[in-house]
């Protein structure tokens, strides 16, 4: 018994050194990818949903194809990560100077697999894992495929780049420096929450998975590291460790490992970045730090195999495209979060890294318009996120302007709750559409007639039939900054009251809203075999487009817009309403015209000089004398395009059966993401309709919308498209 005892854990400890040292295997040929520089690739990630949290959770972009920095792997306000290869004397600092320059194999959202060669003969597979909102990893398998032997050294350097680190020691039992520094809350966008527990003061715990060869704290940058590492040979003090400093205010710190590697010899080497509050107790993240030193990377990697397994395998032949569509699944599911706080269901914020304050709220309705591309990845977690909304919804049916972990936010103004833009049914029929759960449809069903009804109560004041935005509009209709309408002032200099009038009016957008909310409760009423209320919503829905045609629809310029609410003109005081927006399209998508008036806007629609642009549809016409193609800030609705309401010109395209004119704004659509992710592997909150560059949030959830443009393109059996015809 005994000697069976030790060939069992001699078998163990055999696995364990093999798994260790071996590749990380895509076993789905779909997910792998080969991207290198320009790719068109997100490159952003962030902890898996189940380890990670709300507050103190740190993301990472990584950086492959800069020819002249390293590869690394920097986080918002902390800092980056990078390594410096050292190949028989001979340092190879940036991507350019290696014999073969990285290429993505794979990209999940917590994790990135990299192959490059440092040298001729000497390749390294990286591994790239976020492990938890604390922790991160790099593993490198070296390994020496030349004739030759080879002395490899690497200088892994974490760098904080916008302040000094506090190097309070060298904790030699884990091969960690620990260090602490400063993060601001303010942030250019808009600040983080003064009350929610942003850690300020953080640690950083900065480790290898072995002993070091040596360690070092410096001063300076990365020109002053190679200089260092370049000690003149001929130099009395030339030294071949790092300072091995272990306190005091430093740049950056470095650990050194050094090997030599035969023909055909491998080594992995790990090293790993923790960061907490200063206030939390260390001990998890250095028990983090033992488990990723030793820990088998491959059931990461088979967890997002599992993860992906339900999306539609579309048929690409152009590989950019797939890429695009993994990337919109990616950034999805890389902002999502757990329950917490009070909420009992996953919820995403609008972005996670980087992260800032209006961006790492709660949920807002018109945000999750991204549900219906993440329902194809994971239909329990769209779900959750919708139930988010009915388990805070309101006694009297208020679905408030956000929701989330501190509960309802409702933004009162004037006496008055804040709602958001009605896309509620739509999205839950959407997900149900894909989940087919009867119980998730009753319960959305429920709770989407008592939001309808809501709005019925209080965004028809007037009780004319059509609507009116709330007191507070500004945000809740979606268009809170520069609007051609509803902002009196060119550049938005009056106060909130003064300038905001879309509670004035009777609103073309949000009178569209409730028709396909509408429509979406009948087909939900269809479904759950309630033939009654399929027909009362069906004839609410006929008698709200009746007046739209009526009352917004103008002889004299053959548009839509929104008109008084007083004696539905358009004019309002001096104003004259009758400004070309992208929302005169609308009709369109909630199936609210006739073939012939769905002509006319096609006609507008396809006009190079106001709507056809080469990025998408701009929000304003360009021949108008407020539009502006410049993306220089958050929030602008005077030129910029944003994909979400792209989209729904997309699918009123679809509805009257323009198919081929829907295809050339996808591509249009695709053209504005690829340029970008090419050029910065980010996703952006708007896009401009004209240039190429951006001034805005980036990574911002709803641009995965992508991935459900794609499903749709492919369904519509249409060719391929050429994106760099429409380039030129």
């Amino acid at each position: 018994m005994k000697k069976l005892f030790i060939l069992f854990v001699l078998a163990i400890v055999f696995q364990f050194i093999s798994s260790h040292g071996q590749e990380v295997k895509i076993y789905d040929d779909f997910l792998k990818v080969d991207a290198g520089a320009g790719a068109p690739l997100y490159t952003t990630y962030t902890a898996a949903m189940e380890r990670s949290r709300l507050y103190a959770d740190k993301g990472y972009k990584m950086h492959y194809d800069r020819p002249d920095e390293p590869l690394s792997f920097s986080s918002d306000q902390s800092g980056r990560l990078y390594t410096i290869w050292e190949v028989n004397d001979v340092v190879v600092e940036n991507t350019e100077d290696y014999h073969k320059q990285p290429v993505v194999k794979a990209s999940f959202p917590d994790m990135a697999v990299i192959d490059y060669e440092i040298w001729k003969g000497v390749k390294v597979h990286q591994t790239f894992l976020v492990y938890s909102s604390s922790m991160a990893l790099v593993s490198m398998k070296i390994s020496n495929l030349s004739d030759m032997k080879h002395i490899i050294e690497l200088y892994p350097v974490y760098e904080l780049g916008n302040d000094s680190l506090e190097v309070k020691g060298f904790n030699k039992k884990h091969n960690a420096y620990i260090t602490h520094h400063f993060e601001s809350r303010k942030r250019l966008i808009s600040n983080l929450y003064a009350g929610a527990p942003y850690p300020a003061d953080v640690r950083d715990i900065f480790a290898l998975d072995e002993k070091p060869y040596s360690y070092g704290a410096y001063k300076g940058n990365r020109e002053n590291f190679y200089n260092i590492i370049k000690t003149d040979y001929y130099s009395d003090d030339r030294s071949d460790s790092l300072n091995m400093q272990s306190t005091g205010l430093y740049d950056f710190v470095a650990l050194h490992s050094r090997m030599t590697l035969a023909t055909g010899e491998s080594k992995t080497i790990r090293f790993s970045r923790g960061w907490q509050s200063r206030e939390r107790d260390i001990t998890p993240v250095l028990n983090d730090i033992t488990t990723l030193s030793q820990v088998d990377l491959q059931p990461f990697v088979d967890k997002n195999i599992e993860l992906f397994a339900s999306i539609p395998r579309i048929d690409f032949t152009n590989p950019e495209d797939k890429l695009v569509y993994l990337s919109a699944f990616n950034l999805a599911r890389g902002c999502m979060l757990p329950p917490t706080g009070q909420t009992g269901h996953n919820f995403y914020v609008f972005s996670r890294e980087p992260k800032w304050g209006w961006g790492h709220g709660h949920q807002v309705l018109h945000e999750s318009l991204s549900m219906l591309a993440y329902a194809y990845l994971d239909r329990e977690s769209a779900q959750g996120s919708q139930r988010v909304y009915m388990e805070q919804q309101g006694d009297d049916g208020l679905i408030a302007y956000r929701h989330g972990p501190r509960g309802t936010q409702a933004y009162p103004h004037k006496g008055e709750p804040t709602t958001s833009a009605p896309f509620y049914s739509w999205i839950n029929w959407e997900v149900y559409e894909v989940s087919k759960d009867k119980g998730f449809l009753k319960d959305a069903y429920a709770s989407g007639t008592n939001y309808v009804n809501w709005l019925y109560e209080n965004r028809d004041d007037d009780k004319d039939g059509t609507f009116e935005w709330g007191p507070y509009g500004l945000i809740e209709n979606v268009r809170d900054w520069y609007n051609v309408i509803f902002q009196v002032s060119e550049e938005r200099h009056l106060d909130i009251d003064k300038e905001d009038i879309s509670n004035e009016l009777e609103c073309l957008d949000l009178s569209l809203m409730v028709v396909n909310e509408l429509h979406h409760l009948a087909y939900m009423a269809d479904e759950l075999g309630k033939d009654k209320e399929k027909q009362n919503w069906n004839a609410k829905a006929q008698n709200i487009i009746k007046l739209i045609n009526e009352r917004m629809w103008d002889e004299e310029t053959q548009f839509f817009y929104h008109v008084d609410k007083k004696n539905h003109t358009f004019r309002f005081m001096e104003r004259d309403l009758k400004r070309p927006e992208i929302i005169g399209f609308l009709p369109l998508w909630a199936n609210a015209i006739s073939e012939e008036r769905a002509a006319i806007l096609i006609d507008k629609l396809t006009d190079t000089a106001t709507f056809w642009r080469k990025y998408g549809v701009p929000t304003l016409s360009a021949t108008d004398p407020w539009y502006s193609p410049y993306v220089d800030y958050c929030c602008k609705w005077n030129g910029p395009v944003w994909l979400l309401w792209d989209y729904m010109v997309f699918k009123g395209l679809k509805n009257y059966g323009y198919d081929k004119v829907a295809e050339e704004l996808a591509g249009k659509m695709m053209l504005a993401v690829k340029t970008q992710l090419s050029k910065n592997h980010n996703f952006w909150e708007s896009y401009s309709a004209d240039n190429e560059v951006l001034n805005c949030p980036s990574n911002y959830i709803w641009d995965a919308i992508m991935a459900k443009v794609l499903i749709e393109r492919e369904r519509l059996g249409l060719g391929d498209w050429e994106t760099e015809r429409l380039r030129d």
